[in-house]
């Protein structure tokens, strides 16, 4: 199985107050279905709604939607991470439509001051599965696990796709309902280090500049 996210940037900022409070949400289309986008990746909706609804159930409506600021590591929801609730839920034609609250957390408080400060966010879905190539597209297949229909993003540049693309290209197996992964390349192991000691936005650019280095040497 391979970890996959995907980049939306079509959401808008909400701001609701009530009784002097104000509750900040991101709204707008968190997935769409049955059209290549820009990973070259295309999710076919007779394998994706269903998965949505589970979604829905045993997430949505019990307040266990999470997300993330950020692109995480793996699969998991890290709570020490947890930004936003995803409140609502929905299916329209090809598109996935959300509405997230922001969460009085550390992580929701840094994506509020975002927000005030104008700056540019999108919604990344992450999940599980494995794809079959066709006709020049990889289909995500039936066996396709959302982990979270939404983390809090910026539109990544090179080498934060770069990055992003490490951790998505490792392999994952489930393990007695435990999801391990089953290759660590160098890359990787240099990304996991600079997460532990929170230098990966200082180191990525030198992980990336690295990387391109020993393209130019073969």
């Amino acid at each position: 199985m391979k970890l996959f996210c995907e980049l939306s940037e079509n959401v808008q900022y909400l701001v609701e107050e009530k009784e002097g409070k104000k509750d900040f949400y991101i709204h707008g289309v968190f997935m769409e279905m049955e059209t290549k986008n820009r990973n070259n990746r295309v999710y076919r909706s007779e394998h994706t709604i269903p998965v949505i609804q589970k979604y829905i159930e045993e997430n949505v409506k019990t307040n266990r939607a999470y997300g993330e600021l950020g692109h995480p590591q793996g699969p998991s929801i890290n709570l020490d991470r947890v930004s936003h609730m995803i409140k609502e839920l929905k299916v329209d034609g090809n598109q996935i439509i959300g509405k997230a609250k922001i969460m009085e957390t550390p992580m929701g408080n840094i994506v509020k001051s975002l927000i005030l400060e104008g700056a540019g966010l999108g919604v990344s879905s992450r999940g599980m599965g494995s794809l079959i190539e066709k006709n020049g597209v990889m289909e995500v297949q039936n066996d396709f696990h959302l982990a979270t229909a939404g983390d809090i993003v910026a539109d990544p540049s090179a080498p934060n796709a770069f990055v992003q693309g490490i951790m998505e290209g490792a392999e994952w197996v489930w393990d007695n309902g435990i999801l391990k992964q089953q290759q660590i390349e160098q890359y990787k192991e240099t990304i996991n280090a600079s997460v532990k000691h929170r230098t990966l936005e200082k180191d990525k650019f030198g992980i990336f500049e690295s990387f391109i280095n020993s393209l130019s040497k073969k």
